[in-house]
């Protein structure tokens, strides 16, 4: 297997993510200063200075835009949500429910939206999500999941079930597979081309974006760097994933590695054999998640869950080259298409997600300190970003809008339990999900040790 720097999305783009654009030089005062120019931190930029072209705006990146989750990710343009449905009624109410799950559904159509007018090229295949029923005891989750959608009122054209012929047909998996829970809801899409082109847009629309810019400390009405201090009134925090580096957010979110591979190009006699016309998003399911789609340039982009956590939520580069986990895929890929047997894997990949330690994304804007936030998407991002970033447009232009109604808006997630409780937890949660998988498989019935560690761990 090859390895590529950071991801197959930014291997080869020009220009390159490492000609970075100039850092800070000195103290800046401007409006509203964001931390992190991943997806979060730019969609808000974007929407911000779409609304009011005069606000002065200021964004500090690390490295460079897309460096993290925004340049690595599966390239799923979802309308998934980590926290469900039912616990988010039970705290705010059916119909608030309802609306963040229809407002995720338009969500991914303002993404596609968005690259349209705006004239990016990002690969855009809305051919929604296969999750294969591969055994029985699947089978019986996902039917089980479909019955609890229709009982949201989500009818069949947002989520149907698919005969094993009818998953075949779109997608010919060789593993046993007894049907498929099919949702239009998910656009495939090259993410570090959208991150790279959110990034032009900005800077084209007044935006002030300073890469190679490590932010230090976070306080009200400041973000303190290396190179210099800038004062805003509203300071955004989008670190996601990176957010345990800053002093005081340690236990705020804990990072969660996801691996991917790619292979090469593969030839169209193999697709004429497995299909995939429509580029369809493709899970299983599994509880220890894997995610493919079919690349615009004709390769199989596979990622999954399986990296142990770091003790202490400390970032360490060599959580992303676990090579036992790369070749845990590649014999997930080699089950579901033997045909690609031989096919060189090109591009080897991994970072960290965030995850609060609730499994609740949120977004919010306390107007006393002028302190906002976005994220705990759990590698659901791709989309959520989008609706996180004009939602804290509308706070931070204080617009009372359907969107700063919806009930992620203002929720705190718990801090995560001090080590060793924490990597205890998490430790005990990948190996509760791997050992179900093989439970499942083996038997065809469900495991319930699955579910019970989820509840504990608030997933």
């Amino acid at each position: 297997m090859a390895d590529s720097v950071l991801s197959l999305w930014l291997d080869g783009l020009a220009p390159a993510p490492t000609d970075r654009r100039a850092g800070l030089t000195g103290d800046l005062d401007v409006d509203v200063v964001i931390v992190g120019a991943g997806f979060t931190g730019l969609w808000t930029a974007y929407y911000l200075a779409e609304a009011d072209p005069e606000l002065r705006i200021a964004v500090l990146e690390a490295e460079f835009a897309g460096f993290g989750a925004s340049g690595r990710n599966g390239g799923w343009c979802s309308a998934l949500f980590p926290a469900s449905t039912a616990r988010i009624a039970r705290e705010h109410g059916r119909d608030a429910a309802v609306a963040l799950r229809r407002a995720l559904f338009a969500t991914v159509d303002e993404v596609g939206r968005v690259a349209h007018t705006e004239g990016l090229d990002i690969d855009w295949a809305k051919g929604g999500t296969l999750t294969l029923a591969a055994g029985a005891a699947q089978e019986e989750r996902l039917r089980a999941e479909l019955a609890e959608e229709r009982e949201w009122g989500f009818g069949e054209d947002d989520y149907r079930w698919l005969s094993a012929e009818e998953a075949r047909t779109r997608v010919g998996v060789a593993t046993g597979v007894r049907g498929a829970l099919y949702t239009p809801h998910c656009a495939a899409i090259h993410p570090a081309k959208l991150a790279r082109g959110l990034a032009s847009k900005i800077e084209a629309r007044g935006v002030r974006l300073f890469e190679g810019t490590r932010v230090l400390k976070l306080e009200q009405g400041r973000a303190v760097t290396e190179h210099g201090t800038v004062t805003a009134g509203v300071v955004i925090r989008a670190t996601e994933g990176y957010t345990s580096s800053l002093p005081g957010y340690r236990r705020t979110v804990a990072p969660l590695y996801s691996l991917m591979i790619a292979t090469e190009p593969l030839p169209a006699w193999f697709f004429d054999s497995v299909g995939w016309r429509a580029r369809e998003t493709l899970t299983d399911g599994r509880h220890l998640i894997i995610y493919a789609q079919r690349t615009a340039d004709d390769r199989i982009a596979l990622g999954g869950r399986g990296a142990p956590y770091p003790f202490g939520s400390k970032l360490r580069p060599e959580a992303e080259r676990d090579q036992s986990v790369f070749a845990a895929l590649h014999r997930t890929l080699l089950s579901m298409f033997p045909g690609a047997t031989g096919a060189a894997v090109t591009h080897t990949w991994g970072g960290p997600l965030g995850v609060p330690r609730d499994w609740h994304a949120s977004v919010g804007l306390d107007e006393s300190t002028g302190l906002g936030w976005a994220g705990g998407y759990v590698g659901d991002g791709v989309s959520t970003t989008n609706l996180a970033g004009r939602t804290l447009a509308d706070l931070v232009l204080k617009r009372d809008t359907e969107l700063t109604k919806l009930p992620w808006v203002g929720h705190r997630s718990p801090l995560w339990e001090p080590e060793p409780f924490r990597w205890l937890g998490m430790s005990g949660g990948l190996w509760a999900m791997t050992s179900a998988d093989k439970i499942e498989a083996r038997t065809g019935h469900r495991a319930r040790r699955a579910s019970a560690m989820q509840r504990l761990l608030g997933g």
